[in-house]
Order: C-alpha cells, then sequence, then structure tokens
C-alpha cells in the first residue's frame, strides 16, 4: 500500500469517527431535552412578581439576623448561600443551640420546585418562607405579630417595604416578609455548563460526563431527578427496592446518636401510601450540598450514588459507573449570582427595636 493511499484511509477513517461523535451527541442531546430543561433567569410567579425593589428587601432580610428571637440567626445561617444555599450540616442548629430533625436543603433554584421542605408542607417559597421564622427550633420568634414589631422599630425597613410595596395601605406585614424573600430567592438560579450543553452546545460537557449523563438516564435516575431543576418536581418513596435506613447505616458512626426513622410525608397527610415518601431532592449543585439526604447521613457523592441505586432501582453499580455518574453531577455545579455573594448592609436597631433573647 501506498503512503499516499494509506494517509487517505486515515483521513477518511478520521471523518467517519468525527461523524460517528457527532451522531451520538445530537443522540445524547435529544434525549436530554426529554428529562431536562434549561435554567431560567429568574422563577418568575404571578401572585408574587418579581420587583428590584423586592428583591433588594428580601436580601436584606434572608441575611437578617433580627428576624429571630435571639438576634443571631438568620435564613442565611442554615441556608448560607456563600456554600450553594446550606450548612453542610447533618441537620442545622437553631434556637438555643436545639438541632433541627432534617438535613437543610438548598435555597439555590429551589423557587422552581413543585413545593417546599422534604415533605412538601409549603406550597411555595412564599409560605415556605413563614414557616423558620416562627418555628421554636429555628428561629423561634414567638408570633407574627412579633416579628412586624421589631421590624417596624427600624425605620429604613418602613421605608423599604412602602417601596417594594406600593400603594398597600399597611405594606410592612408577615405575609410581605415572606414575599420579599421568596422574591430573592426567586432568582437564585445556579446556571452550569449543563445548561450550555442543553441549549444546543454539545462541546460544554467533556466525554466522561457525556457518559455518565448517558448512564444517569439509561439506569433510571431521570425518570424522578427530570426538569430544570434535575428533581424538586415530585415526591418519591425513599426506599423502593430496599429499606433507606438498613442501606445507609454503614454510615452511621459509633459516636453519633441512633436516627429516628423518618416516615416523611406521611407526617403531614397521614395517608399509608405517603409513608417514608419525601419530595425528590434537585441535584443542582450536589457535589457542594453534601451530606446528603434527608437526615445527612451520607457525606460522600460516591457512596450517595450507590445507596441510591440500591434502594431505588435495586442495583449494584460498578466503581466505572459510579465515577462516570458523578462526573456528570459535578457538571451541576453552577455560578451562583452576583447579587447574592454581596452582603447586604443593614439598617440599625433603635431604642425601640425589641432586645433579643438568648
Amino acid at each position: 500500500m501506498s503512503r499516499k493511499l494509506a494517509l487517505s484511509l486515515t483521513v477518511a477513517g478520521g471523518f467517519l469517527l468525527m461523524s460517528a461523535g457527532k451522531a451520538d451527541d445530537a443522540k445524547l442531546l435529544e434525549e436530554a431535552r426529554r428529562y431536562f430543561k434549561p435554567l431560567p433567569e429568574v422563577a418568575e410567579s404571578k401572585e408574587n412578581p418579581v420587583t428590584p425593589e423586592k428583591v433588594e428587601l428580601g436580601k436584606m432580610l434572608y441575611y437578617e439576623p433580627r428576624l429571630s428571637k435571639s438576634g443571631w440567626i438568620s435564613c442565611n445561617s442554615c441556608h448560607n448561600i456563600a456554600t450553594y444555599g446550606v450548612d453542610n450540616l447533618p441537620t442545622s442548629i437553631g434556637h438555643r443551640w436545639q438541632l433541627g430533625p432534617r438535613n437543610a436543603p438548598t435555597t439555590l433554584n429551589a423557587a422552581l420546585h413543585t413545593a417546599q421542605f422534604w415533605d412538601g408542607r409549603a406550597k411555595d417559597v412564599e409560605e415556605q418562607a413563614k414557616g423558620p421564622v416562627l418555628n421554636p427550633i429555628e428561629m423561634a420568634m414567638d408570633s407574627p405579630e412579633a416579628v412586624v414589631e421589631r421590624l417596624r422599630s427600624i425605620p429604613e425597613y418602613v421605608e423599604l417595604f412602602k417601596k417594594a410595596f406600593p400603594g398597600e395601605k399597611d405594606p410592612l406585614n408577615y405575609d410581605n416578609v415572606a414575599k420579599a424573600i421568596a422574591a430573592f430567592e426567586r432568582t437564585l438560579m445556579t446556571p452550569s455548563k449543563f445548561d450550555k450543553f442543553l441549549k444546543g452546545d454539545v462541546n460544554a460537557l467533556t466525554r466522561k460526563e457525556k457518559e455518565g449523563l448517558k448512564l444517569f438516564m439509561e439506569l433510571g435516575c431521570a425518570s424522578c431527578h427530570n426538569g430544570p431543576a434535575v428533581g424538586g418536581n415530585t415526591f418519591a418513596k425513599f426506599g423502593v427496592v430496599e429499606a433507606y435506613w438498613e442501606a445507609t447505616r454503614d454510615f452511621v458512626t459509633l459516636d453519633k446518636p441512633t436516627m429516628p426513622m423518618d416516615v416523611g410525608k406521611f407526617a403531614v397527610t397521614h395517608k399509608k401510601e405517603d409513608l417514608y415518601v419525601f419530595k425528590v431532592p434537585s441535584l443542582r449543585n450536589i457535589s457542594r450540598t453534601y451530606p446528603y439526604f434527608h437526615d445527612g447521613s451520607v457525606w460522600n457523592l460516591e457512596d450517595a450514588v450507590q445507596v441510591m441505586a440500591k434502594v431505588q432501582l435495586g442495583k449494584e453499580l460498578t466503581e466505572d459507573q459510579v465515577d462516570k455518574i458523578v462526573a456528570f453531577l459535578k457538571a451541576l455545579d453552577g455560578e451562583i449570582p452576583k447579587h447574592a455573594l454581596e452582603l447586604p448592609v443593614l439598617p440599625p436597631s433603635t431604642s425601640k427595636t425589641s432586645r433579643p433573647v438568648r
């Protein structure tokens, strides 16, 4: 065979491989678009339109420790935006050092979810924002009236509520506190390279990440973890094939107290079919929001993937499969909005501001 012929065959083979690769990428993109969508810039709400004034106020309230009885705990304490909307603790520390019963989910992209909290007891972020402030284990304020009274004693907040809710006779009220915080949270979208891929840039993901995405869909993970948030839009029993507490037993250390079996959504509905049912969490930024699951029992993402495959799908994954899926999951790590990372300057208290209770 002549050198010229050999070179021609090599070039032709290269073109064939490139063509095959492009075809595979196009097929993968088509399949991915059946399950996923790019993140929107803002999670809009007809009931609570997102405005700059509302977002500015909501950001201040999100970082505001005076919304707690002690004057020490803010929304950001348990949902630290600098650490991707979580505190990286199994369960959060609340009023007088009490520990909460469940792992604190991230607030990033949470406004896209079908409901809030692990058991879905709040329909949206507006309703969710009202809960922790009054929860005796969390921020522990005595009543909505006590919250409003404290904020009303700070003149700058009185003016900010007027700007954020123009035309209202009494804009500084507890409903509007929640609406402002929620409006800010509706801007906490974290687009990643996966969004670029979904928009048509097939080179946005590495080959390994693409293989992980393919496995993620083929194994059935995407049947629950789908949509723009890659989860958060449905509920599922944790432990379809095997009880979750059996699968996570090895991750409970000897110096850690035994954690109670969480009945999930059943605690809210008291329906048998909701026993051990939880909201499917979003996998956006999942490599940054450890520890995992509602009880924060597993710290390693590879372990969490293996547990999920075992208890939900009845499958034992190979090390290579786990490695590729984790590579895809890390491709979901996005960029935190710059405005959310800039700490607001909070207004000073006055002599009328209620003294915090430690």
